[in-house]
C-alpha cells in the first residue's frame, strides 16, 4: 500500500485525501486538528478517515507527498517537507498558476512532478466538501508523472500524462485567470451569463493567450469563447477558490492566477491592461 501524505486540508487536499483513502495509507498535514473527511459528490458521499498531523515534527517519511495548499502559503507546506521526504520520495505540486516547478526548490527536480487540477470543490466546514463533477489531473510525460497517474487509478478523477504540460498549464490559467470576474462581482459561475461581464471574460483570457504563446504555449484564439462556454455550462452555483476567499477575508492566489500574466506579459512586451487593472482593484478592495 502506497504512503501518501497530503498538504493542506482545503477543498482540493480534503477531496484528493478521501478519494486515495479508499486504496492507500493517506496522511492528511493540516494546521488545525481534523475529525475526518466527508465528500458529497453528485452521485455518492463517501467518507475517510485519514491519519491526521498537525505538527511537522511528527512527520515521517512517505511514498508521495501532495501539495495541495494555496500558493501563498508554500513556505508552511515546505515545513512539512523535511520530515515527509525520504530517499525516494516523490513531490507533487498541485496548485494553481504555471510556475509550480519553482515553487519547492528544495526538492530535486527529477523528484518533483507539476501538476494541473481541474477539480470543483468547495469546502463547506473542516472536513465537510462539496465536489461539484469527477474532475481531472494531467502531469508531464515521463516515469515520475505515469507513477502520480496510477495513485488515482481506483478514484473517479481521471489523471493522465500529457506531452505538452506548458499548454495544458497556460490553458488552465486561462480558465482562472478569468475567474476574477466572479470575485469582483461577488457571483457565482451564473455571472458568465452576463454579455457584458463575458467579453471582459474574453479579453482576459485573450491576454493570458497572448502571454501563454511567448512561453511556448500553443493556444488557440477560439479559447477565449471557450472559456465562456465552460464557465456558463458549470453547475451555476460553483464558486472559484479566488471567490471564495475574497468573500471570506482570506489570502488571495492573484499573482498565480492573474499577475504571473501581467509579470510575464512584462517580460515579453507584451500589455496587459486588464488582468493588471482586475488585480490592482481586488486586491484593494480587501484592504
Amino acid at each position: 500500500m502506497t504512503r501518501i501524505a497530503v498538504i493542506g486540508a482545503g477543498a482540493i487536499g480534503g477531496t484528493l485525501a478521501a478519494w486515495l483513502a479508499q486504496a492507500h495509507d493517506v496522511t492528511v498535514c493540516a494546521r488545525a486538528p481534523l475529525a475526518d473527511l466527508e465528500i458529497v459528490t453528485p452521485e455518492r458521499t463517501i467518507r475517510a478517515a485519514p491519519r491526521i498531523l498537525n505538527d511537522p515534527a511528527e512527520a515521517t517519511p512517505v511514498d508521495w507527498v501532495l501539495a495541495t495548499t494555496k500558493t501563498y502559503d508554500c513556505a508552511a507546506a515546505a515545513a512539512w517537507l523535511p520530515g515527509l521526504m525520504g530517499p525516494e520520495t516523490r513531490l507533487a505540486v498541485i496548485q494553481n498558476g504555471v510556475e509550480q516547478r519553482d515553487r519547492f526548490p528544495m526538492v530535486a527536480a527529477e523528484r518533483t512532478v507539476p501538476v494541473i487540477i481541474d477539480l470543483p470543490a468547495e469546502r463547506t466546514a473542516p472536513g465537510r466538501i462539496v465536489q461539484r463533477r469527477d474532475g481531472t489531473i494531467l502531469v508531464p510525460d515521463g516515469e515520475t508523472g505515469a507513477a502520480l497517474v496510477a495513485l488515482f487509478a481506483d478514484t473517479v478523477i481521471d489523471a493522465k500524462t500529457t506531452p505538452d504540460f506548458v499548454t495544458a498549464a497556460w490553458r488552465k490559467l486561462a480558465i482562472n485567470c478569468s475567474g476574477i470576474v466572479s470575485a469582483i462581482t461577488r457571483r457565482a459561475a451564473e455571472v458568465a451569463n452576463d454579455e457584458a461581464v463575458a467579453e471582459v471574460m474574453r479579453e482576459l483570457v485573450r491576454e493570458c493567450i497572448a502571454v501563454g504563446r511567448s512561453e511556448g504555449a500553443t493556444l488557440p484564439d477560439k479559447l477565449a469563447d471557450q472559456v465562456v462556454e465552460w464557465t456558463r455550462k458549470a453547475h451555476p452555483d460553483s464558486v472559484n477558490s479566488l471567490h471564495a476567499d475574497f468573500v471570506a477575508g482570506r489570502p488571495m492566489e492573484l499573482d498565480a492566477r492573474n499577475g504571473v500574466i501581467v509579470r510575464l506579459g512584462a517580460k515579453h512586451g507584451i500589455a496587459t491592461p486588464l488582468n493588471a487593472a482586475m488585480a490592482a482593484l481586488l486586491a484593494a478592495s480587501q484592504k
